[in-house]
């Protein structure tokens, strides 16, 4: 029996003990997926909603692993994704296939080290700079005594230590905030490592590591992937195949993970870390800080276009030449013992250091630098970028992945890339392009689509409001009549996705005073509780931005409407989109097409595709932005969409929307 005949064979035996059927689908990506593994060949697999994607890699990734001396890695784009793979998928699909395998498998779960509790923090080893974490080592306090909410929350996590077997701070339910996690967690640079830590033997992060190298399958991140490709630390057992799911995120996932900032606020922080815990003089560190503050003051918001002006160059060279000083000084004798405080100083010292000299060298390095400022709420405007007067902080960023991940990555390797919205029309070459398979000396590479078993033109239709105007960055009054006309026709249903929190929040706020129907709006409650109330109850809408997107799976007439406001395009002042659209351009490319429709077209996708999530599903898929119709690019943008039968005719869709209401309202 070859490879593909014995995947085949696991993948009926696994369908077929859960009590379903194979797919079409699923049954060619499992052969494309065994093929691209014996061959060696990188593969990128579309495979539209209900394939059943996930047991289309995992059934050829057990298959492959029973053979290998290495570990199948797994990746995902989101730590909630991965959480699904393991909680749900993975025991689900051994279970269906005992005594099918040659030997029982191992699939374990890794995450990043601040991801897991650390038991020397939580035992006092490092210092508590709020007062929270080690008060809770005083006397009990008086009956009746009120805790402060962190308090109350570190005081949880305390009594969940006790009984965790993984310190995973997902198994912690319900969870706490960022705020109280950081009491009980560390960064891998604030860790003291195996050698040093007194509790290494209990290490929560340590014990994940262990189970990893182990393992014949590795669920991890794609964060947690791009610290391997780009650093080269040894955070993943070392392996030979890995299966990207979520790969049309990858480009901007490991951008975000690999990114760094700096500004004067850090810079002193470190410093002030580093007189506290390690007796370093800090003055001139201080000079520095307060040098970068000014010559960031009055800088514009956004893209530095041409670079580092002189003062800033000078107050970064000064920021590296302190904080080399100060690691100096501040190094641990040979046999002292260990010292959370000064671990901690030092790492903020190195961070502060290593930055800015990505700063300095962002010319060579082929990287974006750009500023930023906090947000601040205002009345009657909501959230805004603070103005110039504000402190800034420097960004810097890769102007592209692709280098680093074909050499991190795929170099070596065999790489499986997969999701439901990786070609635009057939065509896979513009993801292939962001993650490093293209041009000269790239790997080969082979792009195949699956299909999906939805009856697109039969079940969903595509209206685009081409009547409406071209919308602006305020939600037009038009725009807000069109959701009323469309939801009143569905009586309700509808989840409606906006490219801005603002515009939801709006949306929800005006709409919920025209309407009969209850309107929920991201923010007001945890994602999860918002889902499933919205899934719940036939006639509720859910507004919300960029999470909905592509986060929602609620087959059923609960959602027969899926509303878009407006083209996903990259915010115009976006440094990172800019400054890759204008290299493009440089080289002769249009790079509009190239980085922001491409982005667009992939979220556009995903969107539409909240919309058909099972054989049953019937709906109305409405973009409210006239471009879609008029635009050159429209068509490009359509591409991508799943093929539902299209039309601009409002009459058509309220008259559609009015028989799929299950109440005739």
């Amino acid at each position: 029996m070859d490879k593909q005949e014995q995947a085949l064979g696991l993948l009926e035996a696994a369908v077929t003990s859960m009590g379903g059927a194979m797919r079409t689908g699923q049954q060619e990506m499992v052969k494309h997926v065994v093929s691209a593994l014996e061959d060696e060949k990188h593969l990128l697999v579309q495979a539209g909603t209900g394939t059943g994607k996930s047991m289309g890699y995992l059934i050829p990734a057990l298959a492959h692993a029973q053979t290998s001396a290495k570990p199948v890695i797994v990746s995902t784009a989101t730590l909630a994704l991965q959480s699904q793979i393991v909680g749900r998928d993975v025991p689900r699909l051994l279970e269906s296939l005992k005594g099918k395998l040659s030997r029982p498998m191992d699939v374990a779960l890794l995450k990043g080290r601040s991801n897991y509790l650390c038991q020397y923090k939580l035992g006092g080893g490092y210092p508590d700079d709020e007062g929270t974490l080690f008060s809770m080592d005083e006397p009990a306090a008086p009956a009746g005594t009120t805790y402060s909410p962190l308090a109350s929350e570190v005081m949880k996590l305390r009594e969940w230590a006790e009984e965790t077997e993984t310190g995973d701070r997902d198994e912690l339910v319900p969870g706490v905030s960022d705020k109280a996690w950081k009491q009980v967690s560390v960064s891998a640079m604030e860790c003291l490592g195996s050698q040093k830590c007194p509790m290494a033997d209990e290490c929560f992060s340590e014990m994940a590591r262990a189970r990893a190298a182990e393992a014949d399958v590795v669920i991890t991140n794609h964060a947690l992937l791009a610290v391997s490709a780009f650093e080269g630390l040894s955070v993943l057992p070392d392996f030979e195949v890995a299966i990207i799911d979520e790969a049309h995120e990858l480009q901007d996932r490991v951008t975000s993970s690999v990114s760094g900032a700096l500004s004067a606020r850090m810079v002193l922080t470190a410093a002030g870390g580093a007189k506290r815990h390690c007796g370093v003089n800090v003055d001139e560190m201080v000079k520095a800080a307060n040098r970068l503050e000014k010559s960031l003051t009055g800088v514009p918001t956004g893209l530095l276009e041409h670079g580092l002006r002189e003062d800033m160059g000078i107050a970064l060279n000064d920021i590296v030449e302190q904080a080399r000083l100060a690691l100096a000084l501040s190094k641990p004798e040979a046999n002292a013992p260990a010292d959370g405080g000064r671990q901690t100083a030092r790492s903020q010292l190195q961070a502060v250091m290593d930055d800015a000299i990505r700063m300095l060298e962002s010319e060579e390095r082929r990287e974006v630098l750009y500023t930023t400022r906090p947000r601040e709420f205002v009345e009657g405007r909501g959230y805004v970028e603070a103005d110039e007067t504000q402190p800034a902080t420097l960004n810097v960023a890769p102007l592209s992945v692709a280098g680093k991940l074909r050499e991190g990555l795929f170099d070596g390797r065999t790489v499986v890339l997969t999701s439901a919205t990786l070609a635009i029309g057939a065509q896979f070459d513009s993801v292939a392009g962001s993650l490093g398979l293209m041009g000269a000396g790239a790997p080969s590479w082979t792009g195949v689509d699956v299909g999906s078993p939805f009856d697109y033109p039969k079940q969903g239709i595509l209206y685009v409001a081409k009547h409406l105007p071209k919308p602006g960055r305020q939600l037009a009054a038009e725009t807000l009549d069109e959701i009323e006309d469309l939801i009143k026709a569905s009586g309700g249903g509808a989840l409606a996705l906006f490219t801005s929190k603002r515009s939801a929040e709006e949306a929800a706020s005006i709409l919920r005073e025209r309407l009969d129907v209850e309107i929920l709006c991201q923010g007001e409650g945890s994602m999860k509780s918002l889902v499933e109330q919205f899934s719940s109850e036939r006639d509720t809408c859910l507004f919300g931005t960029m999470t909905l997107w592509q986060g929602v799976d609620v087959p059923g007439d609960s959602c027969r409407l899926v509303i878009i406001d407006k083209i996903p395009f990259p915010r115009p002042d976006d440094p990172i989109s800019k400054a890759r659209s204008e290299d493009v351009a440089k080289h002769g490319g249009n790079g509009f097409m190239q980085v922001a429709a491409t982005h667009a077209a992939i979220r556009l996708a995903q969107g539409a595709g909240r919309l058909i999530r099972s054989v049953g599903d019937k709906g109305v898929v409405a973009i409210l932005d006239s471009r879609m119709a008029t635009a050159r690019y429209g068509s490009f943008l359509k591409a991508t969409l799943p093929p539902m039968w299209p039309t601009v005719d409002k009459k058509v869709i309220t008259g559609v929307l009015q028989r799929l209401n299950p109440d005739g309202r």
